[in-house]
């Protein structure tokens, strides 16, 4: 098996190639007139749907307000459900979930790095 700091050096070179794949593919992007004239037609259509979406979002007040009531419920209820996992599996318990179609669900668990 690969060390960690072989792999997380390979991650990083690709990353870097990957970037300047990325750098070049936008500088011919911005030279291009063509490209120019479609992202400047695009700009003015977005606006004009964003203006369209606030004037009929405007006469839907109280469902927004309810909608973002539930989508703070559901996030609560998510770190709620994350916490009780993890507290299950700590205790060395199965984790498993049954929905009302009797699908099982168990949980992901994934690790990520930061730099310190």
């Amino acid at each position: 098996m690969a060390k960690l700091q072989d792999i997380f050096s390979r991650i990083k070179d690709l990353k870097k190639e990957q970037k300047e794949i990325k750098t070049v593919y936008r500088d011919a992007l911005s030279v291009s007139k063509q490209y120019q004239d479609v992202v400047e037609e695009i700009k003015g259509l977005r606006e004009k749907k964003k203006k369209i979406e606030a004037d009929i979002k405007s006469q839907f007040t109280s469902e927004f307000d309810k909608l973002d009531s539930i989508s703070l419920d559901i996030k609560t209820d998510n770190e709620l459900l994350s916490d009780a996992a993890l507290n299950q599996l700590m205790k060395g318990e199965t984790v498993q979930i049954t929905d009302e179609y009797d699908n099982e669900y168990e949980p992901l668990f994934s690790v990520k790095f930061r730099k310190v």
